[in-house]
């Protein structure tokens, strides 16, 4: 269960409205790398952990992310709203209007949808938090190109700076529940089994 508090985790006031970086920052909210994939991978692979530490970072991490998908849908949002006709047909947005005029929409900053496939929920631990660690380099990257585009506006600048600070500290926080899974496993062995499948032979048996 969670509690909605009704805020941004940072506050976003963006007063001139630009179809065309909205597309860019679009991004971050259904593109392969972004918020969307971010939550429900995470939130799906906290289930198969082996302690309660990993888990939670599983869950801490998961959680915040749908507040950053808040925070993108807001920015979109903002860049998108009062656009005159004119103003969309000239940015390249006209195809997205024709579908969705300017609602929240989940698609890439090169137009595709989202797809459940651009994320993994293996069910192995180890497997999965090495993907989280890749996952929060790729966005923390993805951040990088859109700040390279929104440096001189500060009003998107600042969010965006948060979000990928908030990256950096995911990455880290993944590291640690990485080395709380690895101690549990033997360290000869913890490359090449999956511990909630995989058991060591007894010393007994003879099918081996």
């Amino acid at each position: 269960m969670w509690n909605y508090e009704k805020r941004l985790q940072y506050p976003i006031n963006i007063k001139t409205p630009n179809a065309k970086l909205a597309q860019f920052i679009m991004s971050q909210y259904g593109g392969p790398d972004g918020e969307i994939s971010a939550s429900l991978r995470y939130l799906s692979q906290r289930f198969s952990m082996p302690n309660r530490m990993a888990t939670a970072v599983l869950n801490d991490i998961g959680t915040e992310e749908l507040a950053h998908l808040e925070m993108v849908s807001t920015i979109v949002h903002q860049l998108t709203r009062d656009l005159s006709m004119e103003e969309i047909e000239k940015s390249g947005l006209g195809a997205y209007y024709i579908d969705h005029t300017v609602g929240i929409w989940p698609q890439a900053a090169g137009g595709i949808p989202f797809n459940a496939c651009e994320f993994q929920s293996k069910g192995d631990p180890l497997t999965d938090l090495f993907e989280d660690l890749a996952a929060e380099q790729k966005a923390r990257a993805t951040y990088d190109n859109i700040l390279r585009v929104v440096r001189n506006i500060p009003e998107i600048a600042d969010p965006i700076r948060f979000l990928r600070a908030r990256e950096v500290v995911h990455f880290q926080r993944f590291g640690e529940a990485l080395r709380s899974v690895q101690e549990q496993l033997d360290s000869k062995n913890f490359y090449a089994f999956n511990p909630s499948f995989d058991m060591p032979c007894e010393a007994s048996c003879k099918k081996c």
